[in-house]
């Protein structure tokens, strides 16, 4: 397995682990398996990744939704309300709120 493949399995592993109703952020899924720089990435696993996973429970730091995201904003943000999650008008949500922070290790 390449140190790649192995970076996707933990974002994986982690973005599997998000409760229905909570969110977290690309860069602090990136802390959590260990590349704290890489926010981006974990978008680009996001945006290429495994469509059963609940990718719709991943925003941006300041609780936006993800213009990339299959269907746009709209789709995404349809997705998030049907778990219970507000989002404003401007594809936001209250990341300081609902941000999930797990009490102990993923991996």
């Amino acid at each position: 397995m390449t140190s790649e493949d192995n970076f996707k399995q933990r974002v994986y592993a982690v973005v599997a682990q998000i409760p229905r109703g909570r969110v977290m952020t690309y860069g602090q899924i990136a802390a959590l398996v260990g590349s704290p720089r890489a926010a981006r990435i974990v978008g680009g696993v996001a945006h290429y990744g495994d469509p059963n996973l609940p990718w719709q429970r991943v925003v941006n730091k300041r609780g936006g939704l993800a213009t990339g995201y299959p269907g746009g904003q709209a789709a995404h943000k349809t997705h998030l309300e049907s778990e219970g999650i507000v989002v404003s008008d401007d594809y936001k949500v209250d990341v300081l709120k609902l941000l999930w922070q797990p009490l102990h290790s993923l991996l």
